[in-house]
């Protein structure tokens, strides 16, 4: 399991990028316009996914205060985007890199984890489990989905997640998170990226949400969290 070596905090953020700035990657690239499929394709639209993902869980957790987010029109939904520039370079440097494992079919999961910034407890986990056609990578055919499916299902996703505040207990405590990336041991790992352990929940409650399926990636979600009722 790999993830970036950071520092967030919600009340005073820092980034500590320890090496030269990260090329950022633009939240508007991938659009969803033909119903053909392919790997490359695939794999902008389910990065972008989860950077929007990321920026909604933020948000609705309250990560960060409301006033740092921002009204954006996206997948037929008014999405909200972190607007603290050292938040930003972290997910985008993070969500450029799964772009290009989603494209090497090496990317098998990713991990959202909120914890305690006073005790570094995990308190919940969201979890995005990834398949992807092998017959894709190895061959370099395309799949057909249409995009209006597609569209479906991240809608889908995206209004779990905004209906999360209805079921996840609240965060009584200022709170921190990191992503974790699980990949295959001989996968290539930038310098900014190191090993993590898995930061479970023991006896956690779990909250199956909805897949994101473009035929060449599918993505599973759910969520964990620690329930003290």
């Amino acid at each position: 399991m790999l993830r970036l070596v950071v520092t967030l905090r919600s009340s005073s953020v820092e980034a500590q990028l320890v090496s030269v700035e990260q090329p950022t990657r633009s939240m508007g690239t991938a659009q969803l316009t033909r119903d053909i499929i392919t790997l490359k394709g695939s794999a902008a639209i389910v990065s972008e996914f989860f950077c929007y993902a990321v920026n909604s869980i933020l948000f609705q957790r309250g990560i960060y205060p409301a006033e740092n987010f921002a009204r954006v029109k996206k997948y037929g939904l008014t999405m909200l985007i972190c607007e603290d520039e050292r938040v930003k370079t972290f997910i985008n440097t993070v969500t450029k890199q799964m772009a290009d494992w989603l494209e090497t079919g090496s990317l098998e999961r990713v991990v959202l984890v909120v914890a305690s910034i006073a005790s570094g407890e995990v308190l919940e986990r969201w979890s995005f489990n990834i398949e992807t056609d092998k017959e894709v990578t190895e061959k370099g055919i395309a799949r057909e989905k249409p995009d209006k499916e597609i569209m479906t299902d991240i809608q889908g996703v995206m209004r779990q997640i905004t209906s999360s505040v209805t079921f996840l207990p609240h965060l009584e405590e200022p709170c921190t998170f990191d992503l974790l990336v699980y990949t295959p041991p001989d996968s290539k790992v930038p310098p900014l990226w190191g090993e993590s352990d898995a930061r479970l929940i023991n006896n956690p409650q779990v909250v199956k949400l909805r897949s994101v399926d473009t035929k060449v990636h599918r993505v599973d979600a759910m969520v964990a969290y620690k329930f003290d009722g």
